[in-house]
């Protein structure tokens, strides 16, 4: 994987994320965009801590309870452990893990995101989710994961930044489309304008720094699930999946977490 020049001109979602989470790994612009965010919207490290907490036992039932061995995480993030990997294979060894990702940063750490188990396989793809076809027929997903047995297809936070105009809902079900039956789809996404007045602010933030991003309803985020079997309790607000006893944020109310979360099996 060849070094590309990171632009720390232009904020970056995945650094902003990093940035509200409490991490190290951004740059001043970043942080800029992040001290916005919180001036109009002072729960964003709640939203934040609710989508990464939801992602860890959402993996957890994946590999503990579906028995899922393989999963294909886009939009990665700077890594932040406990890692999706970290997790499965924490639970199974063996568990063979896909990363991707388009930020540079993310590709400066993906040593973190390799240190996989000996029974089991971490890859990185530096690539961008709106070219699936892209990472579905890289080499490092190829030599990683066998398309013909299940596979979760992890997309966190990913899809609010994905505008109508870019097709989101043809880019999951070419994603879903390429994956076997009792394969699973788990995703976050964040409130629409009409849950949440405050995004329209933070949104002119993110455009601010060459960055799209547009909320959507539930029924806007059910549309992604078509055709898949939704597990129980449907799509909710990210703390309230199977929130676990003791569990930070149980108690937040919807309007401080924003963020739509949802997991459904492939028939």
């Amino acid at each position: 994987m060849a070094p590309e020049r990171i632009d720390t001109s232009r904020p970056h979602p995945a650094r902003i994320y990093d940035y509200l989470l409490g991490g190290k790994d951004n740059y001043p612009v970043d942080e800029a965009a992040a001290e916005q965010i919180l001036a109009l919207t002072p729960t964003a490290r709640t939203a934040v801590r609710a989508n990464r907490l939801f992602m860890q036992r959402a993996v957890r039932w994946l590999a503990a309870e579906a028995g899922i061995r393989q999963f294909l995480d886009i939009g990665t993030g700077i890594p932040t452990e406990p890692n999706l990997h970290q997790i499965v294979q924490g639970i199974a060894p063996e568990s063979r893990v896909v990363y991707a990702d388009n930020d540079p940063v993310v590709l400066s750490h993906a040593r973190a995101l390799l240190r996989s188990t000996r029974e089991g396989r971490t890859a990185y793809l530096h690539a961008d989710a709106r070219e699936p076809q892209k990472i579905l027929q890289s080499p490092e997903l190829r030599e990683t994961l066998d398309l013909s047995q299940p596979v979760a297809l992890s997309l966190i936070a990913l899809l609010h930044f994905v505008p109508d105009e870019a097709g989101p809902y043809d880019l999951v079900r070419s994603f879903v489309d390429a994956l076997p039956s009792g394969s699973y789809l788990v995703l976050t996404h964040g409130f629409s304008n009409e849950e949440q007045d405050q995004l329209s602010e933070v949104q002119t933030v993110y455009r601010s720094g060459g960055i799209s991003v547009q909320g959507r309803s539930r029924a806007e985020v059910a549309r992604f699930f078509e055709g898949l079997e939704l597990v129980d309790p449907g799509i909710v607000t990210a703390h309230r999946w199977h929130p676990e006893p003791g569990e930070p944020l149980t108690d937040a109310k919807d309007a401080e977490v924003m963020v739509h979360a949802g997991l459904a099996r492939k028939p």
